[in-house]
């Protein structure tokens, strides 16, 4: 279970082009697993969040925190994630983060046992923290899997099946934790004692099968990742920087500085989107329809971005990443922008079709964010993994916006957003010709 050292190493790790798409197809292979996993893991948040809601009987404010704690430890976890990587290397650091997410998915069956909302808080930290890790390890290790020219692309195959994982999770939550029907207090008191303790069983099992069930895949995963011989590309790592740079040298460079800031505007615009979505599309002058139909509607909009990501994929390939970000951005603003000015189908429609143009932003802004870096790369991935804790704020500030003046025209806070990519895709992601000569 060992891959060769193909003769184009050195093209992939200095980031030449070779002439081909990847210069370890077995490696990239193995790796967009990883992807995988943890869109699936992402996603499941989803069918927690009621299920928690409902057993512990939580406000809203209080049902969140499952998603403030997830994205909080992408802000507070980055930075030791890129020194855990910068110090085993990116092989062993999508190992540790495998095993540190199983860790977390394990812990939910004490968590489920006690039932205890804190408990389960902390195993998700854990489990955020996971992937964290695999986030900084495994986005630049597969944008350096081959030529710099299909960087993008490659990354965006990948995150492609990080799609097809959100996409799948939704059904298994919904299958697993969401089957049975959640008592209220009142009603589980009125039960004889017995049944209370069934109950109160079934409900604890409900959590803590699927999430023990992932904490083997998880632990599996990471053992098949241990066992391949996958390219060290120490080059790319702080193993190999003699001058012992520090992360303020990473954001000296442009591209990485402009690129932390897409990345913060993209998640944001990305989760407000579908945040709001259900109640935007309720509304009566748009979709005129109920929230449990609008829903389904939103898995059109995620689902859009698999699509994108595979058909983006193929585009990256040939056409330069920067304009095809600079236009895919420009498409989902005007989108948003015609989902603000008009009413009805076209409204509902024109939001939902931003999905498909925010599918290859994310990896495209990444790959270009740590483009010719050199050792720097860590460095950069952490402050760019970092930057993904705008999922918690751009959705809070949009909501303070649509308490001012309506949901329908707080979508004007995602197109400002769309509106700095453009930019980032322009002009932003270019490398200084200062800061490419000092990473080499």
């Amino acid at each position: 279970m060992a891959f060769a050292t193909p003769p184009s190493a050195t093209a992939a790790r200095t980031g030449n082009d070779s002439g081909r798409y990847t210069d370890y197809p077995g490696a990239l292979t193995i790796t967009t697993t990883v992807f995988f996993m943890w869109g699936f893991l992402t996603a499941l948040n989803d069918s927690l969040i009621p299920h928690l809601k409902a057993v512990f009987e939580l406000d809203y404010t209080r049902a969140m925190l499952v998603q403030f704690t997830f994205f909080g430890a992408y802000f507070l976890m980055s930075l030791p994630s890129g020194r855990l990587v910068a110090h085993l290397g990116f092989k062993r650091g999508m190992v540790a983060g495998l095993a540190i997410a199983g860790a977390g998915a394990a812990a939910f069956w004490p968590a489920a046992q006690w039932r205890s909302y804190p408990l389960f808080l902390g195993a998700l930290f854990v489990l955020a923290t996971g992937i964290t890790v695999l986030q900084v390890a495994a986005n630049p290790y597969v944008a350096l899997l081959g030529p710099s020219r299909t960087g993008s692309s490659r990354l965006t195959l990948a995150q492609a099946l990080n799609s097809l994982g959100t996409t799948l999770a939704p059904l298994f939550g919904g299958w697993l934790i969401l089957s049975g029907t959640v008592l209220g207090s009142t009603q589980v008191a009125a039960l004889p004692a017995a049944e209370q303790l069934a109950y109160r069983s079934h409900e604890a099992q409900s959590v803590q099968g699927p999430y023990l069930g992932l904490a083997l895949v998880l632990v599996l995963l990471a053992v098949i990742v241990g066992l391949f011989r996958l390219p060290v590309l120490a080059e790319a790592t702080e193993q190999a920087d003699r001058e012992k740079h520090t992360l303020l040298d990473a954001l000296r460079h442009p591209h990485v500085a402009f690129g932390v800031l897409a990345i913060f505007f993209y998640v944001g615009a990305e989760v407000s989107i579908g945040s709001f979505m259900v109640n935007y599309l309720a509304l009566p002058e748009i979709g005129h329809i109920s929230e449990q139909q609008a829903s389904h509607y939103v898995s059109l909009y995620w689902g859009g971005a698999m699509v994108g990501r595979l058909a983006g994929s193929a585009l990256l390939a040939w056409l330069d990443p920067r304009k095809l970000l600079a236009m895919f951005a420009v498409i989902a603003g005007a989108l948003v922008l015609t989902s603000v000015l008009t009413h009805g189908d076209v409204a509902m429609y024109s939001i939902i079709a931003v999905g498909l143009f925010n599918s290859i932003m994310f990896p495209t802004i990444f790959a270009l964010g740590i483009e010719r870096l050199g050792p720097l790369t860590d460095k950069a991935s952490s402050l760019l993994i970092m930057a993904i804790v705008g999922g918690a704020l751009v959705p809070v500030a949009q909501g303070a916006l649509a308490d001012a003046i309506g949901i329908q025209h707080a979508f004007v806070l995602p197109l400002l957003c769309y509106a700095y990519i453009v930019f980032y895709g322009r002009r932003g992601s270019k490398v200084r010709d200062v800061a490419a000569a000092s990473s080499r």
